[in-house]
């Protein structure tokens, strides 16, 4: 059994209906159990949960201290690659945004390594459009192996791979891969999604399965905020989470809140969501389950940030750069979607260490994972 099995039982209108249906007892409930459900991150999640943001918030501190410590994870894309063979409405790498395309040689990515691991970073994260003739298999094993000296953990986020495909990675070094469903609304999802292989929601849906099955170490969920009802959205990817963790427990397991940014051509988001929504967000989650990791980007503002970085976050981004070559190689080449906080690496970290909170600048060792 994959999740899709577990995924076609629900009702998409009867999940968003039972999650604004909840009332501050059932908050109340949540808050003092002792083993929290689903059922329980439905209330957490909930327009009646608004008015128990403070303890919330407070319960997600503690919680995060006790399984975390006072330390942020400090992490960096690398993208490589700008094209895509996907129309996505939200995105800036989309087939039908005509700019000019560029995947990074070899001697380029040694380039924009070089500034990355001037900014004391031990970990990255590989990033790429969806074009599987030209960033494929074969390109990502080449690229890996090719930095694989210079950090202790290599992350990606890229197209959706077979579980071959991803055996092949991981012996060559790859510790984590990103796997975002953008929505886990089968009829936006096509509006989203009209041409290319991203248009097939079921195999995307598998995807974190066939990453289980071939051994990840580490796998990281989410959706992007504003494309439908970040409610409804957030249970699903809780339920997605609560099934990987139960099949595949060996792998641990991160979450990340991508709010929709402006690109080029862009799409404004159907479904705002504030930023005391997002604190919401967080805490129900860090509440819910104690050990995944959560991560924020630069997507969100410098206060925002700094506000979050004591409130349940564990990693967090600084110094990105989202286009390829955008280090070193050509800085004005295309952007996936625009930053908001634009400070460096070490203006991060010195605001960390005035919270009191340790930065961190790669994960576990490898030797540790194999």
């Amino acid at each position: 059994m994959s999740f899709k099995e577990k995924f076609e039982a629900y009702d998409w209108e009867e999940v968003k209906a039972s999650i604004y249906s909840k009332t501050g007892n059932d908050v109340q409930k949540a808050l003092l159990a002792q083993k929290r459900r689903l059922e329980d991150f439905k209330a957490l999640i909930s327009p009646a949960a608004a008015h128990f943001l403070e303890p919330m918030a407070q319960l997600s501190r503690k919680l995060t201290q006790k399984r975390f410590g006072k330390t942020m994870q400090m992490y960096i894309p690398l993208y490589l690659s700008n094209e895509c063979t996907n129309i996505c409405t939200y995105c800036g790498f989309s087939l039908d945004n005509k700019v000019r395309r560029k995947t990074l040689s070899k001697d380029e990515i040694l380039r924009e390594v070089e500034v990355i691991k001037s900014l004391g970073y031990d970990h990255v994260l590989l990033v790429t459009g969806e074009a599987n003739q030209t960033v494929h298999t074969a390109y990502f094993k080449e690229v890996i192996q090719l930095i694989r000296p210079y950090f202790s953990q290599i992350s990606m986020e890229v197209q959706p791979l077979e579980i071959t495909e991803y055996e092949e990675l991981i012996a060559l070094g790859l510790y984590s891969v990103l796997i975002y469903q953008e929505t886990y609304h089968k009829e936006d999802y096509k509006k989203h999604h009209p041409k290319g292989k991203k248009s097939n929601f079921n195999y995307r849906l598998e995807t974190p399965d066939r990453l289980g099955q071939a051994g990840i170490h580490k796998m990281g969920l989410g959706v992007l905020i504003g494309l439908e009802d970040w409610r409804t959205d957030s249970f699903f990817t809780a339920a997605h989470l609560q099934y990987l963790e139960r099949t595949y427990w060996q792998t641990r397991y991160s979450l990340s809140f991508p709010r929709l940014r402006p690109f080029s051509g862009g799409l404004e988001p159907k479904v705002e969501m504030t930023d005391r929504e997002l604190v919401q967000l967080i805490c129900a989650y860090r509440i819910m389950n104690e050990e995944v990791e959560i991560s924020l980007s630069t997507r969100e503002s410098e206060q925002f940030r700094d506000h979050c970085i004591q409130l349940g976050v564990t990693s967090i981004s600084a110094g990105s750069k989202t286009n390829p070559g955008g280090y070193a190689v050509e800085p004005e080449s295309l952007e996936q979607f625009e930053i908001s906080d634009e400070r460096s690496p070490a203006q991060i970290a010195d605001i960390i260490r005035k919270r009191g909170y340790e930065p961190v600048w790669k994960d576990w060792d490898q030797v540790f994972v194999q």
